[in-house]
């Protein structure tokens, strides 16, 4: 059996390669794996397809990598307050 468990967020995302697509959970801002998303920030992944209810708002969630152009290409169901999504 292979052990799946890493030390950090950074190593959990690392094999995510630019213009990947990602399933991301949540709903609103409850439930959304900031610490991953912040670890694709930090690791400057880009070209991202994303599938989500929402983008994110303000400076949270998705919305971090929405803001720094990170993401081309979102399937959801929510806008929200999320201006640069709605744009």
């Amino acid at each position: 059996m292979t052990d799946k468990v890493v030390a950090t967020a950074v190593e959990a995302v690392a094999d995510v390669p630019d213009d990947a697509t990602l399933a991301v959970g949540g709903f609103g801002l409850s439930g959304v794996p900031n610490v991953l998303i912040q670890a694709l920030y930090e690791r400057g992944v880009s070209g991202l397809g994303v599938v989500s209810n929402n983008c994110g708002a303000m400076e949270s969630g998705l919305a971090v990598l929405l803001a720094a152009g990170r993401i081309a290409r979102v399937t959801g169901s929510y806008i929200g307050a999320n201006k640069e999504f709605a744009r």
